[in-house]
């Protein structure tokens, strides 16, 4: 098994609070941005959703994961940050609610049916969910993270921010996909 070569920020429990303002010289794209190809030497930036730019799609963890499904379509996206008191507790994924976690959950549990499933029954919890650093992107290309990917199965990598105020807030979101598509091929 090789090393991945950036490392995880630790954080549990971040607050979804997006900063008012840029407060970093590093700017990621705006949402509307062109698509183009991804060179392994551009700058990591160029495939983050700043969530500065694109609000963030959350859901709570009593949500049905049929209606998590339909917002993730309607949004045009395949991951939902899961919230509780405006704090972020998980992830989860299209991949997650079409996959077999909810089969296993319901093998495990006392639940009888799929519509009785709730995002937070079936998530990736926040302390499992792969996030790197936002200081780091300034120095981060996108060879870094196809390597990063390459060493995980995780299809999303949350962006992490340490504010001046001691806090940390969910800054933004790296799709595998997203990255994929970019660059022409699979990692």
């Amino acid at each position: 098994m090789r090393a991945c070569p950036l490392k995880s920020a630790e954080s549990p429990g971040e607050s979804l609070r997006a900063p008012a303002k840029n407060p970093t010289n590093i700017r990621a794209r705006f949402p509307e941005a062109a698509e183009g190809r991804l060179a392994l030497t551009d700058p990591a930036v160029h495939v983050v959703t700043d969530f500065i730019f694109q609000q963030p799609v959350t859901v709570p963890e009593e949500f049905p994961i049929g209606n998590a499904l339909r917002e993730m379509i309607r949004s045009a996206v395949r991951a939902l940050l899961v919230v509780r008191d405006e704090r972020v507790t998980g992830l989860i994924t299209s991949y997650t609610i079409q996959g077999e976690r909810p089969l296993q959950f319901l093998t495990e549990s006392g639940y009888r049916r799929h519509d009785e499933i709730e995002v937070g029954h079936i998530m990736t919890p926040w302390k499992r969910v792969p996030t790197l650093d936002w200081q780091a992107l300034d120095r981060v290309r996108v060879s870094d993270l196809t390597a990063f990917f390459s060493c995980t199965a995780a299809t999303h990598v949350v962006m992490v921010e340490h504010t001046d105020q001691g806090s940390t807030v969910v800054r933004g979101l790296i799709s595998r996909t997203q990255l994929e598509r970019r660059l022409g091929h699979s990692i």
